[in-house]
């Protein structure tokens, strides 16, 4: 027989995955149909505030049933990039928490960092910080190095303070202005969650960058997951170029962070990544469908 908490997280799945904009089992929803949605100033389509509101209430009626214990043990350094919404950043922090992560710190990549005329100098901190670092100075190209030594910075198998080379690393791009500790970690995490804004906030150079450093992020701990807004998978999204790289397969991504209920399925992407399964989750441009399997 099927008991009560089956009920109820089943339907808490079909409820989030509407809100991702996809049915489950029946493709994507038709978005020129949808009579609950207005024109804003700009010619995009706004959210029906009385819409999103019940989403949001919704979502957070029903998320612990499916959240509970998902990142038991797990510690996590939450990544954000100019552009990214702080009210996102915030609502994915508190469903990792909610799902039982240890949230071990908050670190802004810069647009210094992210600009790819800036890539030698970035590339040169890189290299002074993280010199006979094993899997940082020989790995491949300059994206690879840089992201290796943050990975090496901020990531491991197992959660662990900082030691001196992690110090050195962080010290030299945080004094380079590549990154801004807005919350210090003070653990090495497992797993990082990289926050990104929406379609081309920063240009398409910005998100091939995220991209190439996500890339090299995977490499360290248990990897990393980009999530973003639902933009972010649209032509020159940062989502939309981790998903066309070459280490597609690999890196776990969202692009449904703009909804309550995006930023449930956040968490749940999260685990699967800690789990070895990533994929590519949201909207019906993901290619794993609105959310993993529990």
């Amino acid at each position: 027989m099927i008991n009560f908490r089956f009920h109820l997280v089943s339907i808490a799945a079909i409820l989030i995955a509407l809100a991702s904009g996809v049915a489950l089992g029946s493709g994507p929803l038709d978005d020129t149909g949808d009579s609950l949605r207005g024109d804003d100033t700009t010619g995009q389509q706004a959210a029906d505030p009385a819409l999103a509101a019940f989403e949001s209430g919704y979502a957070g009626r029903t998320s612990a049933a499916l959240l509970t214990d998902k990142l038991k043990g797990q510690t996590i350094v939450v990544l954000t990039v100019p552009g990214t919404s702080a009210a996102e950043a915030k609502g994915v922090t508190s469903n990792l928490q909610a799902a039982g992560a240890e949230i071990a710190g908050e670190v802004n990549l810069t647009s210094k960092l992210l600009d790819a005329s800036g890539r030698q100098f970035a590339e040169g901190v890189a290299q002074q910080a993280a010199e006979d670092v094993p899997g940082v100075s020989a790995t491949g190209d300059s994206y690879a190095r840089i992201g290796a030594a943050l990975g090496r910075a901020f990531l491991a198998d197992k959660a662990a303070a900082p030691d001196q080379t992690a110090g050195t690393i962080r010290s030299a791009f945080s004094e380079g202005k590549l990154i801004t500790l807005t919350t210090p970690p003070k653990k090495l995490a497992t797993l990082a969650v990289l926050v990104t804004g929406p379609e081309r906030t920063g240009g398409s150079d910005q998100s091939g960058v995220i991209a190439a450093l996500a890339g090299a992020l995977n490499g360290s701990g248990k990897g990393v997951v980009v999530a973003g807004p639902s933009s972010s998978s649209t032509d020159g999204g940062a989502v939309e170029a981790v998903r066309d790289s070459d280490f597609a397969t690999e890196v776990s991504t969202v692009d449904v962070t703009d909804t309550a209920a995006g930023r449930v399925v956040t968490a749940l992407v999260a685990a699967a990544q800690a789990g070895g399964q990533p994929g590519a989750w949201g909207t019906s441009r993901s290619g794993s469908g609105a959310i993993p399997a529990s």
